[in-house]
């Protein structure tokens, strides 16, 4: 198939179902790789068909690495197999626990209007597509120095390969106000893939820290994403 003729669902399952990582230095640290799972395969196609069967540029939301309760059990950034049954409708054998990041994600997407118009004009996934546990807990790629020079040249490569899938240049949404931040910011001035980066705060961090101001957050969020789709603000 010509490559101009691949929609961006095609583009987003090959990306996916292609991702392998190796950390030779790292033993105790687990990798999670979903889409090794066939169950999760089918369910990232039957998502990506839903939402993404179309040759549109979307706004790229970018996390940190998927957590052991959403985008590394789902295969779906952000997405518990909760928000996917009930926000999504796409049933699925996952179980019913759900995630702080997604609970929050889902609840701005309700509030955005909802998962069809949300997709219609965003894509979310995260800096390292592949995330990683230590000791039974979520670990972050930056969480050591080791961990972060090894994961380096894999996060480069995908970052260029996700752009690929679909991107729109103009804005890319940083969720992660700190390191990821910082990160995602040195990526960009090396590759010079995005003219802006912002940054908004990270669901989890909300959920946990700032559940009280929860509706402000969304809210914020909300408007920003308005903001990009009208104009892309400076």
């Amino acid at each position: 198939m010509p490559a101009s003729s691949l929609t961006f669902a095609d583009k987003a399952i090959s990306f996916f179902s292609s991702l392998r990582l190796q950390l030779p230095a790292q033993g105790e640290i687990q990798i999670l790789n979903p889409y090794q799972h066939p169950e999760v395969k089918e369910l990232v196609s039957r998502f990506f068909r839903k939402y993404f069967e179309d040759h549109r540029e979307r706004i790229f939301l970018f996390g940190i690495n998927p957590g052991r309760a959403g985008g590394g059990l789902t295969g779906i950034s952000f997405t518990d197999p909760v928000a996917l049954r009930n926000s999504c409708g796409i049933e699925n054998n996952l179980g019913i626990h759900r995630e702080l990041s997604s609970e929050f994600m889902y609840k701005m997407i309700d509030a955005f209007g909802g998962a069809d118009k949300f997709y219609h004009h965003f894509f979310m996934s995260a800096v390292c597509p592949l995330g990683f546990m230590k000791e039974e807990k979520n670990y972050n790629y930056y969480d050591d120095k080791i961990l972060l020079k090894e994961v380096t040249p894999f996060i480069k490569s995908t970052f260029s390969r996700q752009i690929a899938i679909g991107a729109n240049r103009k804005v890319l949404i940083c969720i992660g106000t700190g390191k990821n931040a910082a990160f995602i910011q040195s990526i960009n001035e090396d590759l010079h893939c995005f003219d802006q980066i912002i940054p908004l705060a990270h669901p989890r961090f909300i959920m946990q820290y700032r559940r009280k101001q929860v509706s402000s957050y969304l809210q914020n969020y909300v408007e920003t994403l308005h903001a990009c789709i009208n104009g892309f603000p400076t």
